[in-house]
């Protein structure tokens, strides 16, 4: 028990809100020892709803919060805050004063990516240079951007981005009349990874995962996507 416990793996979130929450819960799922920084209270208090979570209250851009979070003891920080500047300080003194193994910044400039490289940041998450990669990669340019096979073909997940003008844009789940053999077990919003039920309602912009086990199914699937009369 003592071993499996030294073995467990701690990480330091810093910034953000809903990206934090939801980084953390799939951390915590995966039994991550997870702790998030945040300066906005409110935040906070939301964020120690999340059984497990450790919080802390303050600037994770200061030393001493740094240390009350215990980022010594962490092997992967991430830093999430709004400003460049402040990714880049929280990951210099992880580095510098707490020795934290690999640190990953999120970046608004992707202009400033080789520099937060240059700086000793292990990972840049960019979300400008990930649209643009996606895009080289065309995989906008499909109905469906990406099939998944699972259990030897048997299971598929689809990311099905919903237009302005798709059929299931403004509709609630159970308008939908999806067949039994698919499940939207995820619905992508902004920054967000909303569980859905019946009453959800698929706004424009939102990414579908959609799991399926009868790919006869497809068409209906596409129906989704597709412009309504």
């Amino acid at each position: 028990m003592w071993n499996k416990k030294k073995d467990q793996k701690n990480i330091l979130i810093v910034g953000g809100f809903y990206k934090a929450k939801s980084l953390a819960t799939s951390l915590l799922n995966k039994r991550y020892c997870v702790t998030a920084i945040n300066k906005d209270y409110q935040a906070c208090e939301k964020l120690a709803e999340l059984n497990q979570l450790k919080v802390i209250y303050g600037d994770g851009s200061k030393k001493y919060i740094l240390e009350d979070a215990s980022a010594s003891s962490c092997q992967v920080v991430i830093a999430l805050t709004d400003s460049d500047e402040e990714n880049l300080i929280i990951c210099e003194m992880c580095k510098k004063f707490f020795h934290v193994k690999k640190t990953v910044s999120l970046l608004k400039d992707p202009s400033k990516t080789d520099f937060f490289y240059q700086m000793g940041i292990d990972r840049v998450v960019c979300a400008l240079n990930m649209i643009t990669t996606i895009m080289e990669e065309q995989a906008l340019m499909d109905e469906m951007t990406q099939m998944i096979p699972f259990d030897h073909g048997k299971i598929q997940i689809l990311e099905l981005p919903i237009s302005k003008k798709s059929f299931a844009a403004g509709k609630k789940l159970w308008e939908l009349n999806i067949p039994k053999e698919i499940i939207i077990g995820c619905i992508l919003r902004s920054d967000q990874s909303l569980i859905p039920r019946g009453d959800t309602r698929i706004l424009e912009g939102d990414v579908l995962l959609v799991i399926t086990s009868d790919m006869s199914k497809i068409n209906q699937i596409k129906e989704m996507t597709t412009y309504a009369s």
